[in-house]
């Protein structure tokens, strides 16, 4: 992933968020970023290179912070248009490489 002049007051003085413009110029933020590999690294350890995720593997089971969903929901669908569950080792690979 490309960083471009990445930090970026956030909503209320709250702590500066980092955010990563990837190859097709969608921005995602570093913290998401490194929830999904964590994430990933987790389900495939526990059960293995074959296990399968969706985005929602990446969020507890409430919306409490709806824009960071619909970020990933966004770099999921639109940007990537990925089936709703894809191989863990697929999702963290993209990731990675700044898909």
């Amino acid at each position: 992933m490309l960083l471009r002049g990445a930090e970026s007051e956030s909503i209320e003085g709250a702590a500066k968020s980092v955010f990563i413009i990837d190859n097709t110029g969608v921005v995602m933020r570093e913290s998401l970023r490194k929830k999904i590999i964590s994430v990933c690294d987790q389900k495939i350890a526990a059960k293995g290179v074959n296990v399968g995720v969706s985005f929602y593997a990446f969020f507890a089971n409430k919306n409490d912070d709806p824009e960071l969903l619909m970020e990933a929901a966004e770099w999921w669908i639109l940007t990537n248009k990925l089936d709703h569950f894809e191989k863990a080792v697929k999702i963290k690979e993209m990731v990675q490489q700044g898909a």
